[in-house]
């Protein structure tokens, strides 16, 4: 804040304790320095008004910016519905009809006839589609493998039943 040196600071305190003596000068600093407290709070306060200001301002503009892209996406967006859009160029091209220019070029030239014109299309044959086994769930077959597992490890820890016969006591 202010640039004093030690040397200013001790001349100061010097002529402060001629002018207001011994007794009165811890009251006196005392007082100087709830002034300078007071003055340090109310500049750190404007301080943080004004930076709270600057901010506003700052969100105002960044609001505007804002608004100003939605105004323009929203009168881009007037009547499209992309939803619908897609459905309806899906439900074209299912339904349009294959023509020569949807085939490849060799076939075009293939169906001309002699004269040059394109010869009648034919009716496009379906294939039949191939029938696949049933797909088995990995979950399962690795859960049966276990059960086999552990009934080997049964069987195997059993004892197996003994073939002879106990000796008689005599």
């Amino acid at each position: 804040m202010f640039d004093m040196s030690w040397g200013e600071v001790l001349v100061i305190g010097g002529v402060a304790l001629i002018v207001i003596g011994p007794k009165d000068l811890p009251r006196a600093l005392r007082t100087v320095g709830q002034v300078t407290g007071k003055i340090r709070r109310m500049a750190a306060e404007f301080q943080g008004q004004f930076q709270e200001a600057m901010r506003e301002a700052e969100l105002d503009d960044v609001k505007q910016q804002l608004q100003g892209m939605n105004d323009s996406v929203s009168s881009m967006n007037k009547g499209f519905n992309p939803i619908q859009t897609i459905r309806d160029e899906l439900k074209t091209a299912v339904e349009a009809p294959v023509t020569a220019t949807d085939k490849a070029p060799s076939d075009a030239v293939a169906e001309t006839t002699a004269a040059g014109a394109p010869a009648p299309e034919e009716p496009i044959a379906e294939l039949p589609v191939p029938s696949l086994p049933p797909l088995e769930d990995p979950a399962e077959l690795i859960a049966e493998s276990l059960r086999r597992e552990a009934e080997a490890a049964k069987q195997a820890a059993a004892p197996a039943p003994s073939q002879e016969k106990p000796d008689a006591i005599t």
